[in-house]
């Protein structure tokens, strides 16, 4: 009987050898390699790799196979067991597809904790000090030319919504270096939240009170557009919205309405709803801070992701439950 082949579905930047290393004790590696379009997928390379038991899956593969939807999951031979998403994200999969097909998928939640709540962090501090636009000054020779007033985040209330690894993360950092006092909502409260880290059972007691909004939440069917209109009239006047989390977590039309309102004193922004599309008139906001997703950017990142992924398989092939499982 020919052994379970294991699919690379996207790319590995720093982590080929542990491919070898951790994976193939279990199946023969195939790559995607190749392949150009769905149908090649489809029509090519799946009839030509029969067994593929588990699946490696990086968001790099949709430009050439598209997001793994329920026209892709119900292409993939009965023999997938095991989907192992490289990213804390997984809105690319359709998870409900998978459910239905018996298929396990897992993310990689930790690995992208600190290097995603750098990135807000850094987003937080040029939206409270400008800092983007007054770099953009000195490199067009204005100096402080058209600056607004400026503030210090020292002090100030933080309201992070999705207290997880990366919020939580955030929130230790702003408390640590500027005396923030953290405020968060979740479903539900966590249990393994710091005392100095306050519950709000719904969302406006902690829009009403925060100075900046940070989203870490995932992209769901119920929380997409959470922050729309309504919400951004419950914020301060004044606040800060920074997102980290998906663009479409926001309502993109009436957050541009907020600014232009004066409502919404500024933006960070690391996502968005049609990336690599940024809306072209959030780039006439010198208050907006614009980022082309640079969240887990960094090499150590994303080795720890791509290894983290692997690991869930290997825990999959070892025990028949995926690790970090989502579904």
């Amino acid at each position: 009987m020919s052994r379970p082949k294991i699919l690379v579905s996207g790319h590995i930047a720093w982590a080929n050898k542990e491919v070898y290393e951790l994976l193939e004790p279990f199946g023969d590696i195939v790559w995607l390699d190749g392949v150009p379009t769905r149908n090649d997928f489809k029509n090519v390379f799946l009839p030509q790799h029969p067994n593929i038991v588990g699946i490696y899956r990086h968001n790099s593969s949709s430009d050439r196979i598209g997001v793994y939807d329920k026209e892709l999951v119900d292409m993939l031979p009965s023999s997938v067991k095991f989907i192992a998403h490289n990213g804390a994200g997984y809105d690319q999969i359709d998870v409900a597809a998978c459910r239905a097909r018996g298929i396990q998928v897992s993310n990689t939640p930790g690995a992208v904790d600190t290097a995603t709540a750098t990135t807000a962090l850094y987003l937080l501090i040029s939206c409270f000090r400008q800092f983007a636009k007054a770099e953009l000054n000195a490199r067009a020779r204005n100096w402080k030319n058209g600056l607004l007033p400026a503030h210090d985040p020292d002090g100030k209330i933080l309201g992070i919504v999705g207290y997880g690894g990366i919020g939580g993360v955030l929130a230790q950092r702003c408390r640590d270096s500027f005396g923030m006092k953290v405020i968060y909502y979740n479903p539900r409260p966590r249990t393994d939240a710091p005392a100095w880290a306050e519950y709000r059972p719904t969302l406006v007691q902690l829009l009403k009170e925060a100075d900046v909004v940070s989203l870490h939440c995932p992209l769901r069917e119920e929380t997409r557009g959470l922050i729309g209109a309504t919400e951004f009239e419950q914020m301060k006047k004044g606040a800060i919205l920074i997102n980290t989390a998906r663009g479409a977590v926001v309502d993109e039309k009436a957050m541009i309405g907020a600014l232009k309102s004066g409502h919404l004193y500024a933006a960070g922004l690391d996502v968005y709803p049609s990336e690599p599309h940024i809306t072209e008139e959030l780039y006439s906001f010198p208050n907006v801070t614009l980022l082309p997703h640079m969240g887990t950017e960094t090499e150590e990142s994303q080795k720890s992701m791509e290894v983290a992924a692997m690991k869930c398989l290997v825990k999959a092939f070892e025990t028949g439950e995926i690790g970090n499982r989502v579904a």
